[in-house]
């Protein structure tokens, strides 16, 4: 029997198309009440999935407008229950252990004509299951399980149905090249976010702006200083305009000047703006760019928990380092520079400092949780929830809040 007082774990684990943008999103939890070494009833997990997804954050916060993949087992594919997801956002993942038999492929074809798509989990090519192969929308390979020998095999034998092949654990560069050249559709795993080989890569025009606007922002700088660098660079001007005429700030007008613009804005704005900027201007993917994705979501995350610890004696201050750090934690990865050499020009102070390059310090480890997170390291992010004094319904408030809060960021900049 489900107490009502159960807590869970949750995680969101990005999915990309071949343009490296983000489609989707896998939704993992686990049960705080449960010890994981004797976690093995699928049907309880998935049955909470669902019931907890619904009953306390809508599922349209977390996905963003993105696609839901969500795992199912047998009892749950039966049930009226699947039901209360929304169609049309609800991907349905079908476990492996569940049998491919004559039931639940009429289960698939009715979900599927109530706009449900259908995807199988960890699967194997099996020719007796070509029936469901022409059901199904997608077919998720373990990449790592499979082997990359065995994938080209694979992949021949399923492109002869009309299914999407996503690659799951795919965890570099290199893989990730692999199975885009073997034509997969889809991709999960952190590749994105695993720094190569560090090669000391010069920071484009519009990076070292944004880097030099940061730095200006940071230390304090005058409005004129601050006006100069946008008049100097007419890309970031356009942007900042753009975003201030886009926010509804409740304008009859729209704003002409930059001066105008930034004191609409405000500094704390314009900081923000800033450090996600970095971000989405890097290339071509802009909003769908998954590391802005993780990076605006880590900020926020970082600056709710911080709230959530300190309460009301939470400053300004602190709240705006939190965020920075987690901004600022991938920007090694983004311009493929040691982190070393992206800050020593940003004037940060120290506890910033030290979370970024040494893990260090209540934002250090606030900073770890975090990235504990993201991987959904259950085990790792229990131990530092105690760490941090932070108890797993602040977690999830925190976590709901920031992925409501990128949501908004997105249909602003649309």
């Amino acid at each position: 029997m489900v107490v009502q007082s159960e807590k869970f774990f949750l995680g969101r684990q990005p999915i990309l198309d071949r343009n490296q943008e983000i489609v989707g999103y896998e939704l993992l939890f686990r049960s705080a009440n449960i010890d994981h070494a004797v976690f093995d009833s699928y049907s309880h997990a998935c049955s909470n999935v669902i019931t907890h997804a619904l009953s306390s954050f809508g599922m349209h916060e977390v996905l963003g407008g993105k696609f839901g993949f969500i795992n199912v087992h047998l009892g749950l594919l039966l049930s009226e229950m699947l039901e209360l997801l929304p169609i049309g956002q609800t991907v349905l993942e079908l476990l492996e252990m569940i049998q491919l038999d004559e039931q639940v492929l009429e289960r698939c074809r009715e979900l599927k004509e109530l706009g449900f798509l259908i995807a199988l989990d960890d699967h194997e090519f099996d020719a007796s299951n070509s029936e469901i192969y022409n059901v199904v929308d997608i077919i998720k390979i373990d990449v790592l399980l499979t082997g990359m020998d065995a994938l080209p095999e694979m992949v021949r034998q399923l492109r002869k149905y009309p299914v999407k092949l996503l690659a799951e654990k795919v965890e570099t560069v290199e893989q990730f090249q692999a199975c885009y050249d073997l034509g997969f559709d889809l991709f999960q795993g952190y590749f994105f976010a695993r720094p190569v080989v560090l090669n000391r890569r010069k920071i484009d025009v519009s990076g070292l702006a944004l880097l030099k606007l940061l730095q200006q922002l940071t230390m304090g700088a005058s409005i004129d200083v601050i006006e100069m660098t946008f008049k100097e660079n007419p890309g970031l001007s356009y942007n900042l305009l753009r975003l201030v005429n886009s926010v509804a700030l409740g304008m009859r007008e729209k704003i002409k000047t930059l001066r105008h613009a930034i004191l609409l804005l405000g500094m704390n704005h314009l900081r923000r703006w800033t450090q996600l900027s970095l971000f989405a201007g890097h290339d071509s993917r802009g909003i769908n760019h998954p590391l802005l994705e993780m990076a605006a979501v880590r900020g926020r995350l970082m600056e709710n928990m911080l709230k959530q610890m300190a309460g009301r004696a939470a400053s300004d201050e602190q709240a705006e380092a939190a965020f920075m750090v987690g901004i600022l934690s991938l920007l090694d990865i983004l311009f493929e520079t040691p982190m070393e050499e992206i800050i020593v020009n940003l004037n940060l102070t120290d506890n910033v400092s030290s979370a970024l390059l040494k893990r260090e310090g209540q934002l250090g480890k606030m900073l770890m949780l975090a990235e504990k997170l993201e991987v959904t390291d259950f085990d790792a992010v229990a131990v530092l929830l105690g760490e941090c004094g932070i108890s797993l319904d602040q977690l999830l408030a925190a976590q709901l809040e920031a992925f409501n809060w990128r949501s908004s960021i997105i249909h602003q900049e649309d």
